[in-house]
């Protein structure tokens, strides 16, 4: 009955509740299993268009799964790597014409965005088209879409172009007037994640570093839309200060988009472009055709280990990183003879100390048998960069954000909130430690010493770590430590990364550090999710989750994720200042 519980409160529909306790459960996957024998295969036709929308979810990892409902409803997430193949193997298939980009969102990090949009420029290089079609743009979907030979809007749509912002929320006021704060320890003077608790403003060091990553990323954006569209640096960002593409008008004025048409105008130049009638294919459709592996028949293995998610500690899955999972994979890749390489494929924000040490020490094995590359995703830092430290080579994109080496503690204090209620809170122990922390009495000296200690311990053993990793001393990683955050772009430059490129090129380095030509890849870890999870991941299921983000609304929701995480926060953590969410 427990599990019920857990089912109807995490809202599986009452349909699926109801056929379930009265017994009908047989008849109702019977169902399912017919559905799934009847479902059309998907093939490729002749002259076909790849329609590529990233609306859905791109994630680095997304494990295959047994649920026979997911292929049957599908999931709303797309593999990085299956993406990349899909548009690889598109550029060889004589059945793919070209390549029509559509969607106004892109539903991928920024470093991935730029990993999608440099394997288009390869395709186009074979001589196939790319087009794009929006009704309007977001700004990253119109970075994406630059790279088409023509970009087309709905005539009363708009490309958004307006350089990039962060903004930053501080609680130093707030918790003043209501007695409610954050007990802050910390190293490093850019570890920001917990600035917000100590002042009501922006700190010089913290304004530095933000500043310095935008226009890092914003060079990049220019660079490539420059490179696309046949303009210079000034000329982009005279058109972002100004909003020249603010209409449709302006936007085909200024060069930013070839035509101003509705979408059946825009078929209409698709069969124009094929000679014939015209056929498309999703980007979801093409990969389940297979599309989304690049086949090797060799016995060569290279092991792509993904650490995706924020640091905790325990079991780990594909939605955070724990020590069990991922020692357990690197363990299995070690003992496995075919396999020769790994590339440590990382998107995390750090996390819990410890948890990021284990993991370390394991690979820290691994490394004496076999060569690791690492690739960085979206973001490998602080506890993430802390793994990929021990790395023979590191790979990044220019967008990719790492380093914030540094560590915080962080703990909530209600003191003063419940002496102006009127409570009092009283202990009795049997020593004098063994209280430790209150958080109805003000920190005493003794406790904040302490864990003082724990924080200056921990960031010692970070710049070791770096140190013995990069081959810097102490000083020379402490002058680029202090928590400060570096795109790939900056990184390179001081020394926290060896190469700027995709995780196809750590593929390929790995691979000549192994010796090897011939190989193929496998991915790691392995999770099994028992029926309890597997009733979670029914698509067509309205979860608990899914209720608040449609009250909330997407904003608001990331907010309440936050919150969320924030209560897992134990111990010391090796964290991201903050969550980088550009606009």
């Amino acid at each position: 009955m427990n599990f019920f519980r857990k089912v109807l409160a995490s809202c599986l529909g009452t349909s699926i509740a109801l056929i379930l306790l009265t017994g009908l459960s047989f008849l109702f996957f019977g169902f399912l299993v017919s559905a799934l024998g009847d479902k059309d295969k998907v093939t490729v036709k002749s002259n076909s268009v790849l329609e590529l929308d990233l609306s859905n979810t791109i994630k680095d990892y997304v494990p295959k799964s047994d649920n026979p409902l997911d292929e049957l409803f599908g999931k709303d997430q797309l593999q990085l790597s299956s993406v990349l193949n899909a548009i690889e193997n598109a550029k060889y298939d004589d059945k793919i014409k070209g390549i029509s980009i559509e969607g106004e969102f892109v539903s991928a990090g920024m470093a991935q965005t730029q990993a999608i949009r440099n394997k288009l420029v390869e395709f186009k290089e074979t001589g196939k088209f790319i087009t794009s079609y929006a009704n309007l743009y977001s700004q990253k979907s119109y970075y994406l879409s630059s790279v088409a030979d023509s970009v087309f809007v709905t005539p009363y749509g708009m490309a958004e172009f307006k350089g990039l912002s962060s903004e930053r929320l501080f609680y130093k006021d707030f918790e003043d007037k209501y007695g409610v704060k954050m007990e802050v320890i910390r190293h490093g003077k850019y570890k920001s994640a917990v600035e917000g608790y100590l002042d009501n403003k922006m700190s010089d060091a913290n304004r530095e570093q933000i500043t310095s990553f935008l226009n890092s990323i914003w060079e990049e954006i220019l660079e490539d839309v420059g490179s696309s569209r046949n303009k210079n640096n000034d000329e982009l960002n005279l058109i972002a200060d100004d909003l020249l593409t603010r209409s449709s008008e302006m936007a085909v004025e200024n060069n930013m988009i070839d035509g101003a048409i509705f979408k059946d105008q825009y078929e209409e130049k698709l069969k124009s472009l094929v000679n014939d009638d015209v056929h498309t294919i999703s980007i979801n459709n093409y990969i389940s055709t297979g599309k989304g592996r690049l086949k090797s028949t060799s016995s060569n293995t290279i092991a792509i280990i993904y650490a995706q998610g924020d640091i905790l500690y325990g079991e780990g899955d594909e939605s955070y990183i724990g020590q069990e999972s991922m020692i357990r994979a690197i363990r299995k890749v070690r003992d496995n003879n075919k396999i020769k390489a790994v590339v440590l494929r990382i998107d995390s924000p750090g996390g819990i100390a410890l948890t990021a040490d284990l993991i370390w020490r394991e690979l820290q094995i691994l490394k004496s048998e076999k060569p690791i590359v690492v690739s960085i995703g979206d973001v490998a830092a602080s506890g993430g960069y802390y793994m990929a430290c021990v790395a023979d080579k590191i790979y990044a994109q220019p967008t990719s954000i790492t380093g914030s080496i540094g560590v915080f503690g962080t703990i909530p204090n209600f003191s003063e909130l419940v002496d102006r209620i009127g409570i009092n809170a009283e202990q009795v122990a049997t020593n004098k430690q063994s209280v430790g922390y209150s958080p109805y009495e003000p920190m005493t000296d003794d406790f904040y010493n302490v864990t003082k200690e724990g924080v200056e311990r921990t960031y010692e053993t970070f710049l070791k770590r770096v140190a013995e990793g990069r081959n810097m001393t102490r000083d020379a990683v402490d002058s680029i430590a202090q928590g400060r955050v570096w795109t790939g772009k900056e990184a390179i430059e001081i020394g926290l990364i060896d190469e700027l490129g995709s995780m196809e090129d750590a593929i390929v380095a790995a691979a000549e550090l192994a010796g090897i030509v011939d190989y193929k890849t496998s991915n790691y870890p392995r999770y099994k999710k028992d029926i309890e999870d597997s009733f979670k991941s029914f698509s067509f299921i309205k979860a608990k989750n899914d209720l608040i983000k449609k009250e909330l609304g997407e904003e608001n929701y990331k907010i309440y994720q936050e919150i969320q995480n924030r209560t897992q926060f134990k111990g010391i953590q090796m964290r991201l200042p903050y969550i980088i969410d550009l606009n």
